[in-house]
């Protein structure tokens, strides 16, 4: 399936969920530990800008994340940005930017955060979040395929173990080193 209608599917689902946080979640602690919700925000707000950037093989710069106090409004913009982006003619071929990586892998990436911090937001918000089933499976794929890599890299913890019964998107998160038990009562 193109990325960018995987992106699209993702984008579909993650806007709900940021539609509907408030300015009284913004301070609540995330299943990423090293983000409140607000600074998450302006982390998948700043990686969905950088990783258009990266679909047109331009660089990215990732080593700082600005503030954006009209995440409200850019996000739906911006994400839409991503799939165009992504959707053009050899976006996903070739080398992508600075990354040195295969494009569909980066794409990939984008689309890896976009979901996986969807459900970060939703579970720090106490919403529910379910990924589009064929993101699922390119998430899940993608999430097997980088391992340790991610892991070197600080973009997966290590893995912690999920529990027999955890649903499948709990089972990955698990995989990149989110508790599958962390909620917004207890994280």
């Amino acid at each position: 399936m193109k990325l960018s209608v995987l992106l699209d599917r993702a984008r579909d689902h993650a806007l709900p969920v940021i539609a509907s946080i408030s300015d009284e979640d913004l301070t609540r602690p995330t299943p990423c530990a090293d983000y409140d919700v607000r600074a998450l925000l302006d982390h998948l707000l700043h990686v969905v800008v950088e990783f258009q950037k990266l679909a047109v093989k331009q660089d990215a710069d990732f080593s700082h994340t600005p503030s954006c106090p009209d995440w409200r409004t850019r996000f739906p913009a911006e994400t839409a940005k991503l799939v165009e982006a992504w959707g053009q003619p050899g976006a996903d071929e070739g080398i992508a930017g600075n990354m040195q990586l295969p494009a569909r892998t980066v794409g990939g990436l984008a689309l890896l955060d976009l979901t996986i911090h969807a459900s970060d937001l939703a579970k720090a918000t106490g919403q529910t979040f379910s990924p589009d089933p064929e993101v699922f499976a390119e998430v899940a794929n993608l999430v097997e395929q980088m391992g340790p890599t991610a892991i070197e890299w600080n973009v997966f913890k290590a893995p912690v173990e999920a529990p027999a019964d955890a649903s499948e998107l709990d089972k990955l998160l698990a995989r990149t080193g989110r508790d599958p038990h962390w909620n917004v009562t207890t994280p």
